[in-house]
């Protein structure tokens, strides 16, 4: 019986099903063993293809045209067996596509065929892991997070030993990689740190920060606060931290989390300035392509697939959306996450309505999986119980990776910060127009490009928005950064997405009125190395109504201010902001997520125990409500070349997204229908990859569909704040 063919070799060279097998029962195996999942991982190794054994399956290896499948049969096995090994059948059922919900497994188990097991196919009853059985009521929760992570561990193993087999038969083979952390990445790290130099107030604390975070890695592995302000090393003192931590304890990688797409590049360039482009992968939250062709050899092309490279620089989409995904090409990489250093940056800005799930993941990679999280943030949420969290969820012991937090802000206090009242968008672009360098940051896409629009004209306007594809922001704060050091014009208009960690220097900035911890954010691309003896931060109201999330914050923003805090973005000033926004709040509508009328995602796991309704809760979990598509631009100042785009039509699906990533936008479902609707947005070669690629037809700026200066607009854009 054979497992895989090939149509350029002879039978005897084709791969038998017991070899495969066995072959992914040990990498699955290896996998799962780190967090102690070996027994289950090896059984699912075993039987995932047992279907394979079904003469009508053998004969479809041999040219017959039929529809035979072959993942029914292993998870019949499964749901028949006693135990605990009935709860796995679902992740056998799915592994070429997504967990199924109940109804669909029982569905896929009744019309699955009874096969013979094999001699070498035994299999045993297993025990629930003991750790399910310590607090009941956590019970439920952990075990379709295992059930992710085993289903994860299965999927990498079978389309690696997959891609193996006809690597070997092609006479192929993979360069090699790194896929840990090393002590010659340590080293390399010193070497970089050592040539920094740089003399100053800044620079000195930047020191002073770094040096005590490496001597904090030797403590446990668990959860870690580094409270910093604003230009005060977070990024390097994550990442020699993430070093010393791993190192010290036998962790694998370092996962950076980053919140915006619009930066990752930014925080990426660093690390692979330090540790070379082969340790560092780059994962956007687009790289997983609606429509992706699922087949075993297009599948291990997908970019990061596994995310087994020593550092992981990712989005919060993509990495809290995988956490409870129920696609294979999402759950592929989550075994990886076992035994790392997870540093989430700007931890402030996890999602409010899918707050307290996102935090039982993290407690769950914490407790059961031995990784360590870091909570990166000038602005600390206060999301332990000694906080204040107002959930069951609340992260506990959190251990503190800076010297002395409070003392780091009264000597890196910058900026006075003062409330300019009202202003609309007359009296605003005035007053672009009238400094030299500033920035202005607003809550809503449609202000930030009428306003760039109305001072387009003069030295040095520029504009960023989500609404821009990668390269075009990435040029825009290069110009942005020359300009300033040169002390020439700089007129910048941001939405938030500039406050998530951008490197940008600042004697002024405006900011539409919002909450504590997005003023501390914009305060710190004001004065940001110190020049000044004080930056100007101007808050003010805008004319415009801000999205009902916004207001509410600033609401409570104004209420901090008005306690008269000696820093009205000083660390007490942020922790009463935060205390107030979760009595605001309440427990309820921080898992706000609505599965089949019973309420929130984690009422929902506790309720269904075995029986979790894996792809109604990927459905339902989404960081960006109503969903987004990702656009192509072709030609024009940013776009992809078209006849470069020809020579990709041969190409596999991961190698065209990887190479158009750069030039895409990631566009609001409202957006979207309306380019659509228009006319504007089309299929790129549909014939060759379905509808998985959409690009942007025409790039002609008299049309405003993608201006060279402004990126994307159009009827249509729901003003969304990034």
């Amino acid at each position: 019986m054979y497992a895989h063919s090939h149509e350029c070799r002879p039978q005897s060279d084709w791969e038998t099903l017991e070899a495969h097998s066995l072959r992914v029962a040990s990498a699955a195996q290896a996998r799962a063993d780190v967090f102690g999942g070996g027994e289950y991982a090896w059984l699912l190794g075993l039987l995932h293809d047992l279907g394979k054994a079904k003469p009508a399956f053998q004969r479809k290896l041999n040219g017959e045209r039929n529809d035979a499948g072959h993942s029914g049969e292993g998870a019949r096995v499964l749901a028949n067996a006693k135990g605990f090994s009935g709860t796995l059948a679902g992740i056998i059922a799915g592994h070429h596509g997504r967990l199924p919900d109940p109804e669909r497994l029982k569905a896929r188990v009744e019309a699955a065929e009874d096969v013979p097991l094999p001699d070498w196919c035994r299999i045993s009853t297993l025990d629930p892991p003991a750790r399910l059985g310590r607090e009941p009521d956590l019970a439920p929760y952990r075990l379709q997070f295992l059930v992710r992570m085993l289903y994860g561990a299965l999927c990498d193993a079978d389309d690696r030993e997959t891609a193996a087999f006809y690597a070997e038969a092609e006479g192929r083979s993979a360069p090699e990689r790194p896929t840990v952390l090393t002590s010659a990445m340590r080293a390399a790290f010193d070497v970089h740190i050592d040539g920094m130099g740089g003399t100053g107030t800044v620079n000195d604390l930047r020191r002073r920060v770094l040096v005590h975070a490496r001597g904090v890695a030797v403590e446990a592995p668990g959860l870690f606060t580094l409270t910093v302000p604003t230009g005060g090393g977070k990024t390097l003192t994550s990442l020699g931290f993430g070093l010393d931590h791993a190192l010290a304890h036998g962790l694998r990688r370092l996962v950076y989390v980053i919140p915006y797409t619009s930066i990752i590049e930014q925080t990426a360039d660093v690390f692979r300035q330090v540790l070379g482009s082969d340790a560092v992968l780059e994962h956007h939250s687009n790289a997983d392509w609606d429509g992706e062709d699922e087949a075993e050899r297009e599948q291990r092309r997908v970019m990061g697939a596994s995310w087994d490279v020593p550092v992981v620089v990712t989005t919060a989409v993509q990495f809290f959306e995988s956490l409870h995904a129920a696609r294979k090409k999402r759950c592929r990489k989550l075994p990886n996450l076992a035994r790392s250093v997870i540093v989430l940056d700007e931890a402030q800005t996890m999602p409010l309505p899918l707050l307290r799930p996102c935090l039982a993941a993290l407690r769950e990679l914490m407790n059961g999986y031995g990784a360590s999280v870091v909570l990166s943030t000038a602005t600390q949420p206060a999301l332990t119980k000694s906080g204040g969290f107002p959930a069951r969820e609340a992260l506990e012991d959190a251990r503190e990776v800076a010297p002395e937090p409070a003392r780091l802000f009264a000597e890196l206090k910058r900026v006075a910060v003062r409330d300019a009242g009202p202003m609309d968008d007359g009296a605003l672009a005035d007053r672009l127009r009238g400094a030299e360098q500033i920035l202005c940051i607003v809550d809503n896409r449609m202000q930030a490009r009428a306003l760039f629009d109305a001072i387009a004209e003069a030295p040095g306007a520029a504009h960023l928005s989500t609404l821009m594809v990668p390269a075009h922001r990435r040029a825009v704060l290069a110009q942005v950064r020359a300009r300033l050091k040169d002390e020439a014009p700089v007129r910048l208009v941001s939405t938030s997405l500039i406050e998530a960690g951008v490197d940008v220097d600042f004697p002024l900035v405006l900011r539409a009125a919002t909450g504590i911890d997005s003023v501390a954010q914009a305060a710190g691309r004001c004065n940001r190395e110190g020049r000044l003896e004080r930056g100007q931060v101007e808050v003010f109201q805008s004319e415009h109504p801000a999205p009902p999330a916004v207001e509410q914050f600033a609401a409570i923003g104004r209420a901090v201010l008005a306690e008269g805090h000696n820093d009205p973005i000083g660390e007490d000033a942020v922790a009463s902001y935060f205390r107030r926004l979760w009595d605001e709040y309440g427990p309820d509508a921080l898992d706000a997520v609505e599965i089949g009328g019973i309420g929130g995602l984690l009422e929902v796991i506790r309720r269904n125990g075995p029986a979790c309704p894996y792809e109604q809760i990927e459905a339902a979990f989404r960081i960006i409500p109503g969903g987004e598509r990702t656009v192509i631009i072709r030609d024009g100042d940013w776009g992809v070349p078209s006849d470069e785009l020809a020579r990709l039509r041969l190409g596999s699906a991961g190698a065209v997204a990887k190479l158009v990533q750069p030039h895409s936008v990631n566009v609001p479902w409202k957006l979207w229908r309306a380019l659509w609707n228009g006319g504007h947005v089309g299929w790129w070669a549909p014939d060759r990859f379905d509808e998985q690629f959409a690009v942007l037809q025409t790039s002609d700026e008299r049309q405003g569909f993608y201006d060279p200066h402004a990126g994307l607009s159009g009827e249509g854009d729901p003003g969304g704040i990034a």
